[in-house]
């Protein structure tokens, strides 16, 4: 179902889950492109891009947010109609986008709606918003990375392999998400992409510095991420090291009396076996052993 707001003479329209009907609408309205309208039927996600036409333009933008279990994110995609009094956004969920529409569908012109004179700004606005979301999203993600970086040295792996395991998938959907789009945007601050609004080049710069300190946070944290789990792999493979070492030796020691006690074991004649006390003399010879063996490894600083 199309949805619209009214600011003065522009509009704008939203749609959650376009149905053909829907799509129809907007073609026997605008006149969309054909290919266009395709890429709004398709269920997959698409590349972030922009097509620019003589009247209108079309963007297609992702950005992240939290699943449904709170650990993982996920890609939520949004595509813009951009023309000169209209913006027609459609998504495939009721998500952050949806409730901005709301509470702004909920105002009044004289109950502090947007003010927005041309589709450009309020192409802004919405973007704006989103970007905010974006920034809160990303540092909650760096906290789980400082978390991680924390957890390094506590005493059960599994949860620090889980931690590090989600939070490193994460930072990978983000770094894959905003590296396509970093392109774009900078085409929309230099003057590249003409909106249809004057003198929009400063508002295009603030979101390009949203945009660019989040993906100076999400490549720090990619980096810091990729050293603690190289950290946290070395520090299991020496707790492991130390572990085999300990029982190499405990092995060492113990091999010479296994040896012993396996010889008086045998069903054969042995010295000092009669002997009354042969159990004491054995006994002391092997203790001996032993030690001598712990000395010696001591000396070599083997333990």
């Amino acid at each position: 179902m199309i949805e619209t707001i009214k600011f003065g003479t522009l509009r704008w329209s939203h749609i959650v889950r376009p149905s053909e009907e829907d799509l129809q609408a907007l073609n026997n309205h605008y006149h969309f492109h054909p290919l266009d309208l395709e890429d709004c039927r398709t269920e997959v996600n698409l590349r972030p891009k922009i097509d620019i036409y003589d009247d209108y333009h079309f963007i297609i933008l992702h950005f992240p947010a939290i699943g449904v279990t709170e650990q993982f994110i996920e890609i939520r995609e949004i595509k813009f109609f951009w023309g000169k009094d209209y913006l027609v956004s459609i998504s495939k969920s009721q998500w952050l986008l949806k409730d901005l529409f709301n509470r702004e569908k909920a105002k009044t012109p004289a109950s502090g709606r947007m003010e927005v004179g041309s589709s450009d700004r309020l192409l802004y606005e919405i973007l704006d918003h989103l970007m905010l979301d974006t920034q809160k999203l990303v540092e909650r993600v760096d906290k789980d990375v400082d978390d991680c970086g924390k957890a390094l040295f506590a005493k059960k792996a599994e949860p620090t392999i889980e931690k590090l395991s989600k939070t490193r998938k994460n930072l990978i959907l983000l770094n894959t998400m905003f590296k396509p789009q970093m392109i774009l945007f900078n085409k929309l601050q230099n003057g590249s992409i003409k909106g249809f609004a004057e003198n929009m080049e400063d508002y295009w710069g603030n979101i390009m510095d949203y945009y660019q300190k989040i993906w100076d946070m999400v490549e720090d944290d990619g980096e810091l991420i990729k050293g603690y789990s190289m950290t946290f792999d070395s520090l299991q493979v020496n707790k492991t090291n130390e572990v085999m070492k300990m029982l190499t030796l405990v092995s060492a020691i113990m091999l010479p009396l296994t040896f012993i006690a396996s010889l008086y074991g045998m069903n054969m004649k042995l010295p000092i076996q009669d002997h009354p006390f042969a159990f004491v003399v054995l006994t002391g010879g092997m203790f001996g052993i032993a030690v001598l063996v712990f000395v010696y490894f001591k000396i070599r600083k083997w333990m």
